[in-house]
This record gives structure tokens, C-alpha cells and sequence, in this order.
């Protein structure tokens, strides 16, 4: 009975304890106890050492925290984490190492620096009077204090030997294996400690530099520090150096009572400095001048020849580049980046060329690379506007896969994005005129990016873009763009609407070969809306993998920008703004849908009729493939 009452009356004193904590995201204002010769430096690192050799220095938080409710009473959770770094002279060798201390005075004023850390000396070490708790990451094998190796963790009470240790690494989430780290790598790391009050255990865990706390500890230790740790205590650091050059950081310390330590915010933690060799060159006293006149000659013959060679083979500029500037490459550069423009490396082909895959030598980017032939119907205007529109792109080969719904709501937003940029956000407008899943690119991470500009026009914002073609791909035309020839950003976000319709349904927007009635795609999703069931019109390969809210949203804002009249379909910005959820999307019944509103623009008789050609691949929705033009000439 009393024994149980003890147990309960312990368990309400470590519950009754305060809070108490303090967080430092970098120490330019910190108030610090510094001895020895730690210092912080003006953009708010605490460094421990510099380079000097066989010192010591500490930094410890200035007030006394409570461990215990009293003297004899049990020790408090508490837990810290903090990001360090350590930067030797010379990469393979360093200093010793850096510790995270617990002690009952600030400075431990009688230590060593070296092997002991700044912690003990040799008469002190291993004594049960000294109080001293610590987690050491040493960078040195001691064999006196029978170290497991020169990268490793410890934890240590009252002496150097630790109690137990491990080498330096992380456990990956979901894996047994431990990654190793090395800590005298340079690169920053963080370190999370934590007592369990009520287990009597210890974890010390490690990681990179912003990778998230692993949920495996790296090392364990289970012991009651009721006897170690005194009532009250001072939290910090210590670090010594030996015969190597070495400098120890703290970027950012938080630390806690009875509580989760507050994380880091890593952003916000001062930039680290680099240390390296002192590379002092051999000042030659007698050949000094001559080799330095040798080289200024030599200086001034190659940039006379450069100068001289460049201006013989400078290439010409057109006239066009001088509106919009050059972007050019060298045919050899696109020439030697598709392998001779093999037939291996072709992407596509169409009514103005073939396109290629290119790996370009001077920096291994990919890109596609339009080789316009010599029997194309693109002119030096669409020629033009295709490279100046597009001139940032640059594309990726494709994989083919099949994109479940997170991605292609990704992709959505994707080519939202890029129209809302088109149209608005860009110096100059543009209207695209042949907006296509075709015409849709996905590059290694599967983001979607509009593609083929040869359609494209520029125009100045205020004023209307100059288009009297009827261009296009027939199921993407806006009925007032097939009546007048004149292309709008409205018409644009006409064919944006059969694209969503698209997507969330794995249809193209007119099935030619269809039997049925529903061989137009929205007039099957307005049919299946109008009957109030509009989730019926999604792609049945989504299977049960998908957010029905984000499917019935693309769905209904499918059939919002497909209505036939300019002025009731919303502008790019407002359709990514429902897309991102940062306005509702209104009540399809006030919209006054109607089966005559949702119509597709069809050929009206003009001779002027322009297609466009797949120059792209696109591959994804279940097992359809939206890539191919869906018509041709006078179909």
C-alpha cells in the first residue's frame, strides 16, 4: 500500500512541474555564459573553437534550470535538440570532438581540453562526485577511455568512458539499417536528446540537416540519473581541440522541462562558415618576373586571336532578333546534343517538322529541339512567335505511364498556371490558340507544362490580339473563334474546359469512331450533371484512388469554361482560384446551365481553316492516349 502510494505521489510531482524552456534559432542576441575561447560571431553562430590549438571553450545557458521538486526527488522529462557543425583544417582529420553538457557549475573551470572534451581531467575523471551528464559526438579514438571509434556517440556520467555509444548515423523511416553520417563532414547536422521521467531511459537521435526526426533513436540508455543530476543545474555546451585545427558551431539550441522541446526553425538559423588549408603559394625570387611577363604575353596573343577569330566566325543576326534579342544556339551545339538528329532520338512529328530529344553538352540539360523542314507551312511569323513565346521552356522525354488522380490534378494546375502567366502576368499578353493535352508536356517529376507555341500571338495588355485565322483542333474551338477568326483569352479557357473534361473523364472531346450519342464528351458530362449524378462521367479507371470533391470540381468547371458564350466563362485567374480552393465555386443552378450553352465550336464554311499538329507526346489517362491531333485537313 505505501509502496503504491509512493508511485502515485512521485508520478504527481513530475506532474505538477513547470514548463520550462528556451529556444535559440541562431545566438546573436542570446545571453550566454562564454569562457574559454568560444565566442559568437557577428551573423549569430556560436563557435566553440577556432583555430587554435589545445583549448577549450563552453557556452551554457545563464540560469539554473529545476531538474527535481526537491533534492531527493526523482529527475523531470526534459529534452533538447540542436544543429551543429564541424569543420577541420584538413578533411580526413580534425580536433576533438563536441559534447551537450548537464553540470551543477557553468564553465567546469578545472577540465582539459583534447581527449577531455572540456569536460574532466585526469584526476576528476570517472568520479561520482562530479554530477556531469553529457552526449558526446567525438571525432577522436581514445583508447584510455576505450572509445569504439573516431565518429561516434556517447553517453557519458561523470567520466569520459562512455556508458554506451554508437557510431555516428540515422535510422531512414522505415528502414533497420543505420545511414551513416560523418561528423566531421563540414555539413550541418541536428541532434535530438530526451529523458523519459517515468521510464528512467535516455535517447539520443541523429539527422542531416533538415531531414526530419527520425522515429527510431539512434542510441539508448536505460538509467536513473535521479543520483547524477542534482535539483538544480546548467544546461550547455563544451568542446576542446587538440593538435589539428578545428572549428566547433551551434547554429540553434532549444531545450525543455517536462515537454517537448520547441523544433527549430531552420530557416531562420545563421549561415555556416568555411574553414580550409591556408594555401600559401612559394614566392619564387628569381624567375617571379619572367614568368610573369611570359604570361601577360601570352594573355595578349590569345585575346588578340580570340578577338580576331570571333569576328571571324560571328554569326549573323536577323532582323527579328533585334526586336526580341537572340536566343540562339550553334547547329553544331543542337546537331551534337541529338546524336545528328537520329531517328532514335525523335519525339514527334507534324505539319511544320519533326522534334527531337537533346541532351546539351555544356551543362547535360534535356531538351526538345524542332527541326522545322523544308516543306512546312510555318512561316518566318509563326516560326517567331513559337521561340519568343517559349523561349524559357525547356521540355523533358516523357515516360509512359499512367497518372493516377493526384497527379493529374497536379497537372491541371500546372497548365492553369502557365495560361494565368500567358495571359496576365507576362510584359506582353499572349493567346496560346491550340490548348491540348497534345500540347501538354510532363516533365521528370510528372508536372504539367504547355507546350508548342508555334500558334501563339503576342499582343500588348489593353489591346486585342490581331487574329483573323481559324486555328486550332476541332473539339478545342470556341464557337465565336469559328464565326470571326478572331482568338481571345477566352478562347483559350474554352479549350482549357474540354482539357478538364478530359482528364477527369479519360475521353477525348469528340470520339469520331463513337457509335453512340455521347461521342461528344461534354455533352455527356452535362447530360450526366443534368441527371444529378455528374460523378458518373468520371474515368472508371480511377478505380477508389481519388478526391471525389477535386473530380466533381474539375468536372463542373469543365462545363463552366465550355459554355458557348465568351462572357459567362471564368478568367484563368479565377478558374485557379477554384483549383487551389481559395474561393468556392458557385452553385451550378445559378449559372444557368443549358444543354444549347455547351456546345462545341464547329467548322462554318471558312476556306481559311487551320489545324494544328501533335509536336509533343502526352501519354497518361487510363488506357487512352490524348497525343494524336484528333483531325485533319477538311475533316
Amino acid at each position: 500500500m505505501c509502496f503504491g502510494f509512493s508511485i502515485l505521489l512521485t508520478l504527481l510531482l513530475i506532474g505538477a512541474a513547470e514548463e520550462v524552456g528556451f529556444i535559440y534559432n541562431g545566438f546573436r542576441s542570446a545571453n550566454l555564459n562564454l569562457d574559454g575561447i568560444a565566442e559568437i560571431t557577428s551573423n549569430g553562430l556560436l563557435q566553440l573553437t577556432n583555430k587554435t590549438k589545445q583549448r577549450k571553450g563552453h557556452a551554457f545557458h545563464p540560469h539554473l534550470v529545476d531538474f527535481k521538486n526537491s533534492t531527493n526527488g526523482s529527475v523531470f522529462s526534459f529534452s533538447t535538440t540542436f544543429v551543429f557543425a564541424i569543420l577541420p583544417e584538413y578533411p580526413t582529420h580534425s580536433g576533438h570532438g563536441i559534447a551537450f553538457v548537464i553540470a551543477p557549475t557553468k564553465g567546469l573551470p578545472t577540465s582539459l581540453p583534447s581527449q577531455y572534451l572540456g569536460l574532466f581531467n585526469e584526476s576528476n575523471n570517472g568520479n561520482d562526485t562530479n554530477h556531469v551528464v553529457a552526449v558526446e559526438l567525438d571525432t577522436i579514438r581514445s583508447t584510455e577511455f576505450d572509445d569504439i571509434d573516431d565518429n561516434h556517440v556517447g553517453i557519458d556520467i561523470n567520466g569520459l568512458k562512455s556508458d554506451k555509444s554508437i557510431s555516428a548515423g540515422y535510422y531512414e523511416d522505415g528502414s533497420h539499417d543505420v545511414k551513416n553520417l560523418t561528423l566531421i563532414s563540414g555539413k550541418r547536422m541536428q541532434v535530438w536528446v530526451e529523458y523519459h521521467g517515468l521510464e528512467k531511459k535516455m535517447d539520443v537521435t541523429l539527422a542531416p540537416f533538415k531531414v526530419p526526426k527520425p522515429n527510431t533513436p539512434l542510441l539508448s540508455l536505460s538509467r536513473d540519473l535521479s543520483s547524477i543530476v542534482n535539483r538544480e543545474m546548467y544546461v550547455g555546451f563544451s568542446s576542446s581541440t587538440g593538435s589539428v585545427l578545428t572549428s566547433h558551431y551551434v547554429l540553434g539550441w532549444s531545450f525543455k522541462v517536462n515537454g517537448q522541446a520547441e523544433e527549430l526553425t531552420l530557416s531562420r538559423l545563421p549561415k555556416l562558415a568555411r574553414l580550409g588549408p591556408n594555401k600559401k603559394p612559394k614566392v619564387l625570387t628569381t624567375v617571379l618576373p619572367l614568368i610573369l611577363v611570359s604570361f601577360a604575353l601570352a594573355g595578349v596573343s590569345g585575346a588578340v586571336y580570340w578577338v580576331r577569330r570571333k569576328r571571324k566566325f560571328a554569326e549573323v543576326v536577323e532582323d527579328w532578333e533585334l526586336e526580341y534579342g537572340p536566343h540562339r544556339f550553334k547547329f553544331k551545339d543542337l546537331y551534337i546534343a541529338t546524336k545528328g538528329f537520329k531517328d532514335k532520338e525523335l519525339l514527334g512529328a507534324g505539319g511544320f517538322g519533326r522534334v527531337y530529344r537533346g541532351v546539351l553538352s555544356s551543362n547535360k540539360l534535356e531538351v526538345a529541339v524542332k527541326r522545322v523542314s523544308h516543306e512546312s507551312r510555318q512561316g518566318m511569323r509563326e516560326f517567331v512567335a513559337e521561340i519568343v513565346s517559349i523561349g524559357r521552356l525547356r521540355h523533358r522525354n516523357l515516360p509512359k505511364v499512367t497518372l493516377n488522380w493526384r497527379q493529374r490534378f497536379r497537372v491541371i494546375k500546372g497548365v492553369a498556371s502557365g495560361l494565368l502567366y500567358l495571359h496576365g502576368e507576362w510584359e506582353q499578353g499572349v493567346v496560346h490558340r491550340d490548348v491540348k493535352a497534345s500540347n501538354v508536356l510532363l516533365d521528370g517529376e510528372l508536372n504539367g507544362r504547355l507546350g508548342d507555341f508555334g500558334l501563339a500571338r503576342l499582343y500588348d495588355h489593353g489591346t486585342d490580339p490581331q487574329t483573323t485565322h481559324v486555328v486550332g483542333t476541332l473539339g478545342y474551338l470556341a464557337p465565336e473563334h469559328t464565326r470571326t477568326g478572331k482568338a481571345t483569352p477566352s478562347t483559350d479557357v474554352f479549350a482549357f474546359g474540354a482539357f478538364l473534361l478530359e482528364v477527369a473523364c479519360g475521353r477525348r472531346p469528340i470520339e469520331a469512331q463513337s457509335p453512340t450519342e455521347d461521342a461528344v464528351l461534354v455533352d455527356w458530362v452535362y447530360s450526366c450533371w443534368s441527371k444529378g449524378n455528374i460523378m458518373e462521367a468520371k474515368d472508371p479507371n480511377l478505380g477508389s484512388d481519388y478526391v471525389a470533391e477535386e473530380v466533381e470540381l474539375v468536372l463542373k468547371l469543365g462545363l463552366l469554361c465550355s459554355h458557348s458564350e465568351p462572357e459567362v466563362r471564368p478568367t484563368m485567374r479565377q478558374v485557379l482560384q477554384f483549383l487551389e480552393g481559395d474561393v468556392s465555386f458557385p452553385e451550378m443552378s445559378s449559372l444557368s446551365l443549358t444543354s444549347s450553352g455547351l456546345t462545341f465550336g464547329h467548322r462554318q464554311g471558312s476556306d481559311d481553316y487551320v489545324m494544328s499538329y501533335s509536336s509533343s507526346v502526352w501519354k497518361g489517362f487510363s488506357d487512352c492516349s490524348v497525343a494524336d491531333s484528333l483531325v485533319s485537313e477538311g475533316r
